[in-house]
């Protein structure tokens, strides 16, 4: 029996979801497996890989082939560099904890890799978030100016409005005073003449 290392499909349609599984090389991808190794989620930034190491490196020791996508996230994971270090023990280059020692420092080197990777996407999703306020404020204060200058052309034009109406109504009453004036006194004059 051929046995694999191969990604099983899973998740929902535009959101895949992997299983990494060991099955046989003639089994459909989605079908019987022997065993379930680990996930790996393409989706997230950095990829998120869920992997039981020791499985892993167990069945790669045996001699399982993993397919070209598989190699690669067991290669990101350390998996193979764990077998080359262990293979070096066996040869008797290095003893056991020298290869455990240098496998913690690859590892821990990886790690500021990857935590950079997360820092820079927060980053830049902090610095967008930032821009896109400072954005909405330059917006939302040109309109408020906007705003502020047609409510004040407007109650400019309220109080012209308001001025003429009360020239008007001051002139109407100077001219009524006039008019009711003007009779009062052309009247005695007028009857004195007719008496």
């Amino acid at each position: 029996m051929a046995t694999k290392i191969r990604l099983q499909r899973g998740g929902r349609k535009g959101y895949a979801f992997y299983g990494i599984v060991i099955a046989d090389a003639r089994a459909p991808r989605d079908g019987k497996f022997t065993e379930k190794i680990g996930t790996y989620n393409p989706n997230t930034n950095p990829a998120t890989v869920d992997l039981n190491f020791e499985r892993a490196l167990y069945w790669v020791e045996c001699g399982a082939q993993p397919t070209d996508t598989v190699r690669n996230i067991l290669q990101h994971e350390g998996v193979y560099l764990m077998k080359h270090l262990r293979g070096g023990v066996k040869k008797g280059a290095f003893d056991d904890a020298t290869a455990v020692k240098k496998f913690q420092e690859w590892k821990a080197d990886r790690q500021k890799g990857t935590d950079a990777v997360r820092e820079n996407e927060a980053k830049a999703k902090k610095d967008l978030a930032a821009k896109r306020l400072e954005e909405e404020k330059s917006i939302n204060a040109a309109i408020a100016k906007k705003n502020a200058e047609k409510k004040a052309a407007e109650a400019a034009a309220k109080a012209e409005a308001e001025a003429e109406k009360a020239a008007e109504a001051a002139a109407e009453n100077t001219e009524a005073a006039a008019e009711t004036e003007a009779p009062a006194t052309e009247a005695p004059a007028e009857a004195p003449a007719e008496a």
